[in-house]
């Protein structure tokens, strides 16, 4: 008798924690979520092994999110084939730690993306992450674009407003229609200008509008924590910092938050200076072999190196990984 009572206690009680195990299992789209770099060996060949451990590294780097593979993924020089490799590497690295992933499935057309899609629901990421068609003649093929992709998928889908179509501008109202007629689809990654007063129109659009991020390298995060938006998208090389602005914001602590954003700054200007700042740095942190791009040629001297490292000193403190 008093072992049927605590089989049923203990079922009663399961099952009233059931519900909040399962909220508990999506991952929320929120914080600092990083574009992964794609590392190359010497021979120009994507370098699996080291897109594995650059998940380890945003990981030890306290990152919330992981992204694969969008424009600072350079995903436009990867084939279909080593695009869908990549995937299938990450959704292993990723399994069982703390950032969500992403996984890009953008193509030129709704074909194209629609293939990526497929074999990314294959995977299990915690979302979905697709940049406008670059084949697109008008606003209408971008809206049967991401409609066909929100019915593959119910996982959150972020919309990228820049890199398709040149000329073809997705408005607000674009976005809102999409978020409302498509739960799984309120989800954007803004850079259109003005990005600012596009991000406020959106947030207010709640709960239609679930996340709204930034890009640009997390440039504009101070401000954008301060109007409550959802986070940002930046690149690789200094993941554990935007990380920890980002706690440190959340947190109350604004003053160390601001304090430890300039000094990021330094770094985003010399990326601005001195391309090959960000592989360099890479390669200098352990995460990647080489320096290589398929998109350019970085040749840095020995100032050029010289003024990476000079700001580079100011976030070794701070540095998780």
């Amino acid at each position: 008798m008093r072992n049927t009572r605590r089989e049923f206690l203990a079922t009663l009680g399961a099952s009233a924690l059931a519900p909040r195990a399962l909220a508990a299992a999506a991952k929320p789209m929120r914080g600092i979520f990083i574009i992964m770099a794609t590392p190359y060996t010497a021979a120009k060949a994507v370098d699996f092994e080291d897109l594995a451990a650059e998940v380890r590294f945003l990981d030890k780097c306290g990152v919330h999110g992981i992204v694969w593979p969008q424009l600072a993924s350079e995903y436009s020089q990867l084939t279909m084939e080593e695009r869908i490799h990549g995937m299938e590497v990450l959704a292993g690295a990723a399994k069982g730690r703390r950032p969500a992933l992403v996984l890009g499935v953008q193509g030129p057309n709704t074909d194209a993306a629609l293939a990526y899609a497929r074999h990314a629901e294959k995977l299990a990421p915690d979302a979905l992450i697709a940049i406008p068609p670059t084949e697109a003649k008008t606003l209408e093929d971008f809206r049967q674009y991401y409609r066909a992709l929100a019915r593959s998928t119910t996982r959150p889908l972020f919309i990228q407003t820049t890199g398709g179509a040149k000329g073809i501008t997705p408005a607000v109202s674009f976005l809102l229609d999409l978020a409302r007629e498509f739960p799984n689809c309120g989800y954007v990654k803004e850079e259109f200008q003005p990005v600012i007063s596009r991000m406020k129109e959106l947030s207010s659009a709640r709960p239609s509008v679930k996340s709204v991020f930034s890009g640009a390298g997390g440039r504009g995060m101070m401000y954008e924590m301060r109007l409550g938006f959802d986070g940002t998208m930046p690149g690789a090389p200094y993941a554990d910092i935007h990380a920890q602005i980002w706690d440190l914001y959340q947190a109350g602590r604004r003053e160390q938050a601001r304090d430890l954003f300039s000094r990021l700054l330094l770094m985003l200007e010399c990326e601005q200076q001195i391309p090959g700042t960000r592989q360099y740095l890479m390669k200098k942190r352990g995460v990647f072999k080489t320096t290589v791009s398929r998109q350019r040629e970085f040749d840095l001297d020995a100032k050029a190196i010289a003024e990476i490292d000079f700001n580079f000193e100011a976030l070794l403190p701070y540095l998780r990984a």
